[in-house]
């Protein structure tokens, strides 16, 4: 049996895989007053850039090909050294993708939870970046 963990530890994300946090991604209907729209993915995105704890807004349009799960339930997204190794014995919800260069994303199942996982390659270069700005599933414009 697995040990518990204890009220004051951190998940073993975190202290065993080496996993830095990232956002946290919240679905909405509602529109937001801060949102931008990126037609190509059929969503609208708003408060990754300004919020201090990294929460980040999604509202998707119909037709959108993102998965239902992560159109209804929230999701944390950790940022990982090595995206392939991080998947290793991972239920996947999706595919690998590659929404701009230099940065690879995934979701992962966690009891029936979205997990999001992001791999930044040349992280100096992406760093100004508009496109390492939309994060969030992977979005990017």
């Amino acid at each position: 049996m697995p040990k518990k963990r204890q009220d004051h530890e951190q998940p073993a994300a975190v202290t065993k895989r080496g996993w830095r946090y990232h956002h946290l991604g919240i679905p909405t209907a509602v529109p937001r007053p801060d949102e931008r729209h990126l037609p190509h993915l059929k969503v609208y995105v708003s408060g990754f850039d300004t919020s201090p704890y990294g929460i980040e807004w999604m509202r998707f349009e119909p037709g959108c090909p993102v998965s239902e799960l992560i159109k209804s339930v929230p999701h944390i997204a950790f940022e990982v050294d090595n995206l392939d190794e991080a998947l290793a014995g991972q239920t996947l919800l999706g595919k690998v993708s590659s929404p701009s260069k230099g940065v690879r994303v995934a979701m992962i199942l966690d009891n029936g939870a979205p997990v999001e996982l992001l791999e930044f390659k040349n992280k100096q270069k992406l760093m100004g970046s508009k496109k390492s700005r939309d994060r969030g599933l992977g979005i990017r414009d």
